[in-house]
């Protein structure tokens, strides 16, 4: 059992949880048909450590996560973990609703990518994609499914996401993670806490993910109200190459607790 989530809700509230997104364990396990390295243990190991979560988000071409992949997690946090947040992402117009309606996740995350795009590089466009989104935000709420929308930082397109009725949103961090250490980071920071204010005074809770870093998670989480969870893959992975899952999950929650630090 993870000591870190609290019997009522996912995380304790007083401060960020942390998911680890285990895509690119699988992508480098694909190289090969060994089975190696193991997505199921990689997971196992990052919430032994004190993850409070597993984010996966499996496209369309099975580049790396795969269909077996979401089961087989699904099994283990519903049997090991079951206080842990399983996050599913993806487009919901291609793959991504056949996962919510035979996993039902904690939360599944919302993302405009197209089938082939390298990675996520951009939040949705509201309110020009409320009414294609509508029946499926509504969708994986009657299966008890949080919903999360994948933002960029704008603060007048909060209120639509309420609208939707999303839960949260999750702030697609990019812009900030290439102006960390310039002489634009203070103003790209506070382009995100004012979309954080937004969301919040909407009832909106936060999420945020995409090249952050335990170099740079500790800045945004002090500059930014509200952020409930981060999901943090490439980075993490990269780093668990040369510390270990264990230390590297220590190392995160390390700079999590920094920023709430006196």
């Amino acid at each position: 059992m993870n000591p870190l989530v609290a019997p009522d809700s996912r995380h304790d509230g007083a401060r960020c949880a942390l998911s680890v997104n285990v895509n690119k364990v699988a992508l480098l396990r694909n190289t090969r048909h060994l089975g190696i390295p193991s997505v199921s243990k990689a997971a196992e190991l990052c919430l032994a450590a004190g993850a409070q979560g597993i984010t996966v988000h499996p496209r369309p071409d099975g580049r790396h996560i795969r269909t077996a992949d979401v089961h087989e997690l699904a099994a283990l946090l519903g049997k090991d973990w079951p206080r842990a947040e399983y996050n599913i992402e993806g487009n919901p117009t291609q793959n991504l609703m056949d996962f919510v309606r035979q996993v039902r996740p904690h939360q599944v995350t919302f993302v405009p990518d197209s089938e082939d795009q390298f990675t996520s590089d951009h939040g949705w466009n509201l309110p020009a994609d409320m009414e294609r989104l509508r029946p499926l935000v509504a969708e994986c709420k009657s299966l008890g499914v949080r919903v999360s929308l994948f933002m960029d930082p704008i603060p007048a397109a909060m209120p639509f996401v309420a609208e939707l009725g999303a839960e949260r949103i999750e702030l697609y961090t990019e812009t900030y993670a290439s102006a960390w250490g310039t002489e634009r980071q203070a103003e790209v920071l506070a382009g995100f806490a004012a979309t954080a204010r937004a969301a919040l005074a909407v009832g909106l809770g936060i999420n945020a993910g995409h090249d952050l870093n335990r170099d740079n998670l500790t800045d945004f989480l002090r500059a930014v109200p509200g952020v409930l969870e981060v999901s943090i893959g490439h980075a993490l992975v990269g780093d668990a190459l040369e510390l270990g899952y264990a230390e590297t999950v220590r190392e995160y929650q390390r700079a999590i607790q920094n920023a709430y630090a006196p």
